[in-house]
Formats: structure tokens, C-alpha cells, sequence
């Protein structure tokens, strides 16, 4: 049965259409079309002169709906993320495990798997953002877990590689070799630095072994100075770095963000992530990681000691947060949180855009900018 959602101005991730309908084949796009053209028989959604556009991508979410990947490492845990999040427009993500141990990490690896298997609404892969990073940049990873990668761990890691639709981690070149970085990405690893101090020329010389990705600008590693750009300076100028950035307006500073922004060259972009805690669709005042005590407060999240610990923040909130106050044009801040992450994790030939073919994930919003459903494969997964 084909499917016209039609009363909406569409935003297909290029260019508006009025007065259309999207049509939907299963879960996949068939078009945009005039809405005279939809054939007879199509079944009709009235979308009431909301907004349609493409589904938000989180390439880094720790949990959601009370829970944190790293203590419910289970088919049903990595779900319930999924949905939390989807109440907010998020269509794909990647559960973010936050450094632990050997056996925590080979324990969501498996739920992982068993999530792709089960075909969880939402999930796109994992993200393990750890336990190779630099002490001196741990942020709220629990420094008793950093360590480097020795041989066995690359081995675990390879083993596992070609099993994901998407696989992600995060290094420090402090805790990881360029060898290893080069045959991770070479077995299809999509590698992240961060959590780092390496000056320019280490940054650049792991973008050339193969590193794609920067995680969240600005947070957890060196500033950019005037003689030592560091890993900021070479996320900026190497197009072939994308990165994701934090826009909650605590973790990065919203005029920081904007010279970024217009401050990166391309092809790579700038994307949002939330770097969300299990707080996200919750009154929850805090969660424990790592034993550790975490506060809410204030739309933050931090240790005791006032460390930023995650985000306490949604997609929408994001995209609305780059829109409004770092003054973008909505349909850019949208493409940052579709478009530019389905690019940085190279899944941008199925999502990312409404267009003929392009998986069925979408959000519709009233003209205010407030959510009305989510849909993931053709699906209506979510309805305010």
C-alpha cells in the first residue's frame, strides 16, 4: 500500500515543496508529487499544514528513557534508547558505550548485534567511545578504565568490524597507533579521534591512516591557539574530517560554534550530536556511570565536581537551538542533524534526504517547530 502524506510543506534536505504530497512504499520514499497526482486508492495522511522533513541522525547517545548503554546492555535496553529519542525527531542512532571494561564492551557489542538482528526501529550501529583516549583529556570517563590498545583489543575489534551496518569509535592517538587506526578503518570502522591533546601534525597524519570523524569539537581536547592548532585547528581545515559538535550552548559556546561552522572546509561538515544521557524523556535528577554520581540541574549534566558529564539535550532541541540562536537557516540546521551525519558515517546514498528510494525516515512538526510524529521506515513510531 502506498502512503501520501499530503498538507505539508516538505523539505526534502535540498529544497522546499509546497502544495505536495510524499509518497511512501513501504519504507521506502516513492516521490514528491503534485497532490492532484496521487493516485486513486493511495491511502491519504492529512498533515494538517505541519512541516515535513528529514529524520534526525545522533551518531553519539550514551541512553535515553532511563537508560545508559552502559548498564543495560540488552536488545530491549538499546530500544528503549531508540524510542526515548524518537520522541524528539531522531530516526538513526548510535548507542554510545562510554569507557568500561573489556567485558562491559564485549557485552554491548553482542546486544548490539542482537539489536541489528531484531531490526529495532532506529538503530543504526554502535559507537564506542573508548576506553583508548587520553588521561589528560578523559572528561567524565573514569580514568581507572582508560588504557591503551594493545593487540588483543584490535583483534576483539576486527573480529566484529564487518558485522555492523555502522561502527564507530572514538581514539586517542595518545592510547592508539596509526597502525591500529589504519586497519580499523580498513575493516570498515568509521574512526573518530577525540577525547585527546595531539597536536596538528599527529591529527593529521590519523586523518590520512584513515580517521574520519572528530568527536564533539572543542569538548575534551586542546584549544586552538595561535601556533598550536591542535585537534579543533585540524577538524577545521582537513575537508576530509567531519565533526560532530554538542549544541546545547553549555559544552560549546554558541559564538565558538558559529566560527566553526563557517570556519570548516569541505567536503567534511560540521553535525550535530546530543552526546545524551539517560535522562532524555525523563524527570530523572540525575544517574549514576561508572559508580559516579551524575546531577541535573539546569539543562546540564555534571559530576560533583562540576565536570560536564553527557548532554542533557534532544535533536530538536538542537536543531532548534543552531536555528535560533546561532541564527541558521533552519534547512541548514536541519541537514546537520540528517544530512551531514549520514555523510560523516557514509549511509548518505539511503538517509539523509526525502528522495525517490531513500529510506522512509522523517519528522513532521507543526509550524512552530514542535513535534507532531516521527516515522522510521515508512512507520509512524511516534505521535505527540
Amino acid at each position: 500500500m502506498v502512503t501520501a502524506l499530503t498538507h505539508a510543506r516538505i523539505f526534502d534536505g535540498e529544497r522546499w515543496h509546497d502544495n505536495n504530497a510524499l509518497l511512501i512504499d513501504g519504507s521506502k520514499v516513492a516521490g514528491i508529487v503534485a497532490k492532484d497526482d496521487v493516485a486513486p486508492g493511495t491511502e491519504l495522511v492529512d498533515c494538517a499544514n505541519a512541516i515535513i522533513v528529514p529524520g534526525f541522525i545522533d551518531l553519539q547517545v550514551n541512553g535515553g528513557g532511563g537508560v545508559m548503554l552502559n548498564d543495560d546492555r540488552s536488545v530491549d535496553g538499546i530500544a528503549r534508547i531508540c524510542a526515548a529519542h524518537a520522541r524528539f525527531g531522531t530516526t538513526g542512532l548510535l548507542p554510545t558505550l562510554i569507557t568500561d571494561t573489556p567485558e562491559i564492551t564485549a557485552a554491548a557489542i553482542e546486544a548490539g548485534l542482537e539489536a541489528q538482528q531484531a531490526r529495532v526501529p532506529g538503530f543504526l550501529g554502535l559507537h564506542l567511545e573508548g576506553p583508548h583516549l587520553s588521561l589528560a583529556r578523559k572528561g567524565t570517563h573514569h580514568p581507572a578504565l582508560i588504557r591503551p590498545m594493545e593487540n588483543v583489543d584490535l583483534e576483539r575489534l576486527l573480529a566484529v568490524a564487518n558485522r555492523f551496518e555502522t561502527l564507530m569509535i572514538t581514539v586517542a592517538p595518545e592510547n592508539a597507533t596509526l597502525e591500529q587506526v589504519k586497519a580499523l578503518a580498513e575493516a570498515g570502522f568509521v574512526v573518530s579521534l577525540g577525547h585527546t591533546d595531539a597536536p596538528y601534525e599527529t591529527a593529521r597524519a590519523y586523518a590520512e591512516a584513515g580517521a574520519k570523524v572528530v568527536t564533539h569539537l572543542f569538548n575534551a581536547m586542546s584549544p586552538l591557539e595561535n601556533r598550536s592548532p591542535g585537534l579543533v585547528g585540524t577538524a577545521l581545515d582537513l575537508g576530509q574530517l567531519s565533526s560532530g559538535i554538542i549544541a546545547d550552548g553549555f559544552h560549546v559556546h554558541p559564538a565558538s560554534m558559529g566560527a566553526a561552522i563557517r570556519a570548516k572546509r569541505g567536503p567534511g561538515r560540521i553535525f550535530i550530536v546530543t552526546d545524551a544521557m539517560s535522562t532524555i524523556g525523563t524527570d530523572l535528577d540525575g544517574l549514576t556511570l561508572n559508580g559516579r554520581q551524575i546531577y541535573r540541574k539546569d539543562g546540564r549534566l555534571t559530576l560533583a565536581d562540576g565536570t560536564l558529564a553527557g548532554a542533557d539535550i534532544d535533536m530538536l532541541s538542537s536543531v532548534l537551538f543552531v536555528h535560533r540562536t546561532l541564527r541558521l537557516d533552519f534547512e541548514e540546521a536541519v541537514r546537520m542533524a540528517s544530512l551531514y551525519p549520514a555523510q560523516a558515517v557514509g549511509i548518505a546514498s539511503r538517509k539523509g534526504l526525502l528522495t525517490s528510494g531513500y529510506d522512509a525516515d522523517f519528522v513532521v512538526l507543526d509550524t512552530d517547530f514542535q513535534m507532531k510524529s516521527t516515522w522510521i521506515g515508512g512507520e509512524r513510531v511516534f505521535e505527540a
